[in-house]
């Protein structure tokens, strides 16, 4: 049986034009459990009943008899969040684990596969490097590289980034070009012919997960991908020059948001 403030939820959300991840993010659950919440699979807990009952301005008891209608009210987003867990007695790790020689497997193999490209400068690279673990962690509830990434003006930056470019060049398997993408100043980094890439850090989904994001990101300009990592949540949220938190994936709209919650 459906719980009887679920109509009200749903009636009120969609009258405000409100996203169900906009929605999960005032109550502080993830936009899985609050899914589950609008499909009646998943009550509510006692404190996100209580911030329902504030954010829809009715008492506690109306809102679970489900005795009275939404009133008309701003919405507000709360950014203030809980860890988003998704899979029963299993703890997430958010905190970034990185992964120095994973890291270098991964960039030289976008390099050897897509680094001539003419748009795949340092730009392209950062915010490559940057949907390639955060949509992972956003799928799997893992992290690949685990890099740390920081808000900047033009987009997530990898932190470690500069160092790893810099091991790279020392070991030979790199080189770095300044080259001019249409009238805009560009720096390249293409891959030594000669050096084997090892890839046995990565498993097959990793690979393939990598795969696909190049499939469908390594064609932009850097303006195109920057404009699309400023709308995605984590990058929204943080403060300029502050660390991305990879638990913000599961508050993202629509357009950045790559797992499939309506099949869970």
């Amino acid at each position: 049986m459906v719980n009887k403030y679920v109509e009200i939820i749903k009636d009120y959300r969609k009258q405000k034009g409100i996203s169900q991840a906009e929605f999960a993010l005032t109550l502080g659950i993830s936009r899985t459990s609050y899914i589950a919440v609008e499909q009646g699979k998943r009550p509510l807990e006692l404190d996100e009943a209580e911030k329902l009952s504030k954010v829809l301005e009715i008492s506690l008891d109306e809102l679970i008899n489900g005795e009275v209608p939404a009133p008309e009210i701003i919405f507000e987003k709360d950014k203030k969040t809980k860890n988003a867990n998704t899979k029963e007695n299993e703890t997430r790790i958010s905190v970034p684990q990185e992964k120095v020689e994973k890291f270098k497997q991964v960039l030289l193999y976008i390099l050897a596969k897509i680094g001539g490209k003419p748009n795949i400068g340092q730009t392209v690279l950062y915010k490559l490097l940057y949907f390639i673990d955060f949509d992972y962690y956003e799928k799997y509830e893992e992290q690949l590289i685990g890099a740390r990434y920081i808000k900047n003006t033009h987009g997530p930056t990898p932190v470690i980034f500069s160092k790893i470019i810099k091991e790279l060049e020392k070991e030979k398997k790199i080189e770095e070009i300044k080259s001019k993408f249409y009238k805009y100043d560009q720096t390249k980094y293409l891959t030594n012919p000669e050096c084997k890439i090892n890839l046995s850090s990565l498993t097959a989904q990793e690979l393939a997960h990598i795969d696909w994001e190049m499939k469908r990101l390594s064609d932009m300009t850097a303006n195109k991908i920057s404009e699309l990592s400023h709308k995605d949540t984590p990058w929204k949220i943080a403060k300029e020059k502050e660390q991305l938190d990879y638990e913000f994936v599961f508050y993202r709209p629509e357009e950045t948001s790559v797992r499939e919650y309506e099949e869970l």
